[in-house]
């Protein structure tokens, strides 16, 4: 959080307001809503001032908008202050909302009924539900009438902190007292809090009493029952479920036959399974991996390997790429044990090795690569590309040093891409002297030099400041018929500001235009503060004018 929205959090613990309140609420709710409140509706012939919402990019700037907003003679109007604390609220500073809240309060700012839902929204959502209905009264008490909005407000925040039979009496009141008209999102939001508290059977009675009501269910309603079910082993009434809401004219969608297929699995009723997927398909309803998931992890899990070779097979034949929790469904499952008949072949193993290194799961992909070798499946370049990356990632330079040694032993011969890596990850581990001798042996084993690799020894060396090593290895590139691109020229500006030598630095820009390259945002950056401090330099300032983004908001500041 930033130091305005902290010091904003820490105005309002001094005051009470905060969720670690633990004083009276009587304290909190007179001051609250004495007669500083105003509910002014605006006036026709009044002149408002207009308000710009484009310039808040943060917490930071939405606080300083509201205080230029309150010293604005006449005061903005109050919907106006209600967008405002909108955008607060969508940013999640909810404390920072509240603390805008109570400085209307304190300066006379106008408010209405939506200024007061957004209180009490902030406080549910900070689980303090018992504040937003210290609010509820104060609507009561001006002849406001709370609407759906509202109370869905306070429902869904007592179902937050854990008050199931609160926000079942809460729901009950409103329909027996006719406080307000629920709404779909109303009864969304008591199916949902009932299900995921596990009042299954609340929840499907409530769902047939919707049935009756004018505001009918749609298909999120029959979903979200339908999945409490599932994960009860109640599949015969999710079944029935499916089937009446079918007959109601609601068609299922993919999130409901994933619940069920998945409720199915559970409970072994694999008959079930495969007729609701050909069900599924003939409604032209595609199944996505989550489906493939489900299905794939049941069938390892209870040994079927033919069922799972078949979903493995619908995957390949319908380009839908296996993700991480396919690939936990492998490895923990039985299909890497042993007990399935599957055949990897090389192509197959680098692509779930990558998936497991993508989402950091290095250890696992290890183990997939020496599941691999058990199998006799020959890694191939890719294979060997891959595990380099990996090291290099994890700050393991000198295993991927050692790895690639071993690689050229193995009679494999790595291409460029996987000495660039090594050599990147050299630079990046402090190891320049040894990343430069790597790449100087190059030629020799046959390897020309790319415009990637030169231009991480490059930056490497304007890095360590040995600004002239990095011009003499640019002039050796180009003679070599490797022509820099827009990285290259960005890595030895950046290194020749950094010590700062701008006069180094101009030429290079100027061979940029003529290039037609662009500087990317972080050399932009450091080329504005060139500006700072010091006297008009007009060729600087053109020079810079023709590298620099045209969209981009720096381009502004010049």
């Amino acid at each position: 959080m930033s130091q305005k929205a902290t010091a904003c959090t820490i105005a309002l613990f001094c005051r009470g307001i905060v969720p670690k309140f633990s004083g009276n609420l009587s304290a909190f709710v007179l001051p609250l809503f004495s007669s500083g409140f105003h509910g002014v509706p605006p006036s026709p012939f009044s002149s408002k001032p207009k308000v710009d919402f484009s310039s808040i990019n943060d917490v930071d700037d939405a606080v300083c908008l509201f205080h230029d907003m309150v010293r604005m003679q006449p005061q903005p109007y109050v919907f106006q202050f209600n967008k405002l604390l909108t955008v607060v609220v969508k940013m999640k500073h909810y404390s920072v909302a509240l603390y805008l809240f109570d400085k209307m309060r304190q300066l006379g700012a106008p408010v209405n009924e939506i200024t007061m839902s957004i209180a009490v929204n902030c406080y549910c959502l900070l689980n303090r539900v018992d504040f937003g209905f210290a609010i509820l009264g104060t609507f009561f008490k001006r002849g406001w009438e709370p609407d759906a909005t509202t109370f869905n407000t306070l429902i869904k925040g007592l179902f937050l902190v854990g008050e199931i039979a609160e926000a079942e009496k809460l729901f009950k009141k409103l329909l027996s007292e006719k406080l307000c008209e629920p709404d779909e999102i109303m009864y969304l939001i008591v199916l949902n809090g009932l299900s995921k508290a596990g009042h299954t059977l609340a929840a499907r009675d409530l769902l047939g009493f919707f049935e009756n009501m004018s505001c009918k269910p749609n298909v999120y309603a029959y979903n979200t029952v339908i999945d409490g079910l599932c994960k009860d082993k109640m599949t015969d009434d999710a079944l029935y479920l499916l089937s009446r809401m079918i007959e109601r004219g609601i068609s299922p969608n993919i999130v409901t036959y994933n619940s069920m297929i998945q409720g199915l699995c559970i409970v072994g009723r694999w008959k079930n399974v495969k007729d609701l997927f050909n069900e599924m398909l003939g409604s032209k309803i595609s199944p996505d991996v989550w489906t493939f998931n489900i299905l794939v992890d049941a069938f390892c899990k209870e040994g079927m390997v033919e069922e799972a070779e078949n979903v493995l097979e619908i995957m390949m034949q319908r380009n839908i790429c296996l993700d991480i929790i396919t690939y936990d469904a492998l490895i923990d499952g039985y299909c890497l044990r042993g007990q399935m008949g599957l055949q990897h072949d090389t192509v197959n193993y680098n692509t779930m090795i990558h998936g497991l290194f993508t989402k950091g799961r290095f250890a696992d992909g290890w183990k997939l690569f020496n599941d691999m070798q058990a199998r006799s499946v020959m890694p191939d370049l890719q294979t060997y590309t891959i595990l380099l990356d990996g090291l290099c990632r994890t700050q393991q330079i000198a295993q991927a040093f050692s790895f690639l040694c071993m690689i050229e032993d193995t009679g494999v011969n790595p291409n460029i891409i996987a000495y660039a890596i090594v050599i990147d990850g050299l630079c990046k581990g402090g190891k320049l002297e040894i990343a430069r001798d790597l790449f100087n042996q190059l030629p020799s084993k046959g390897l020309r030099p790319d415009t990637q690799t030169y231009s991480i020894i490059i930056g490497s060396l304007c890095r360590e400041g040995l600004t002239e090593d990095a011009k003499v290895l640019l002039s050796e590139m180009e003679k070599s018929g490797c022509a820099p691109n827009s990285a290259t020229y960005d890595v030895m500006i950046q290194g020749f500001l950094k010590r700062n030598e701008l006069q180094n630095a101009m030429p290079l820009m100027e061979e940029m235009y003529k290039r037609g390259f662009l500087v990317d945002s972080s050399t932009a950056s450091m080329l504005l503060d060139q500006l700072q401090g010091k006297g008009k330099d007009d060729i600087l300032l053109e020079l810079i004018k023709k590298v620099v983004p045209k969209d981009k908001d720096l381009f502004g500041k010049i």
